[in-house]
């Protein structure tokens, strides 16, 4: 991987985000409340191989998440992460794609994508918004500082 990959991957993922809360944190102090939620990925709890600007990323992410739930609590603020597993998204068809070239289609969701999950699918994007909603909500006041699996069992080894 070149650094500049890795570097920009941190922009994308670490330094994107922090720039947005900087920007909507004080409102939200204002108001005297506030809600964040980063999606993060199962890779932001484990590390995979062949990964390391995704992987650090996103351990990144889970830290500064931490950091403004810390920070922000006394604010009315809630800071936490979703981390899915692979999303029935368009990345994820062109990843099955490009793999399924090489292998059988079912062999690589089952057998590459989905190795580490329990529940042998993908996480459908529905599903994490309405985690992302839940998290957003009055019902989730006193949650913060937080990471929320939605891995089909992959972080629970």
């Amino acid at each position: 991987m070149s650094p500049d990959t890795f570097r920009r991957m941190q922009r994308l993922m670490v330094e994107a985000p922090f720039l947005l809360i900087r920007a909507a944190l004080p409102g939200m102090y204002d108001r005297g409340f506030g809600r964040i939620v980063n999606i993060s990925s199962v890779d932001g709890l484990r590390a995979s191989a062949f990964k390391p600007s995704y992987v650090a990323a996103k351990h990144a992410l889970e830290g500064l998440t931490k950091t403004t739930a810390l920070e922000g609590a006394s604010h009315g603020v809630t800071s936490n992460c979703v981390n899915p597993g692979y999303v029935q998204t368009e990345l994820a068809t062109k990843q099955i794609a490009d793999q399924a070239r090489v292998h059988d289609m079912d062999e690589v969701i089952e057998k590459i994508m989905l190795t580490e999950s329990a529940v042998k699918r993908l996480v459908r994007p529905d599903e994490v918004a309405s985690l992302v909603g839940w998290l957003a909500s009055d019902d989730a006041a006193m949650v913060t500082g937080t990471s929320y699996p939605m891995d089909g069992g992959w972080s629970a080894r």
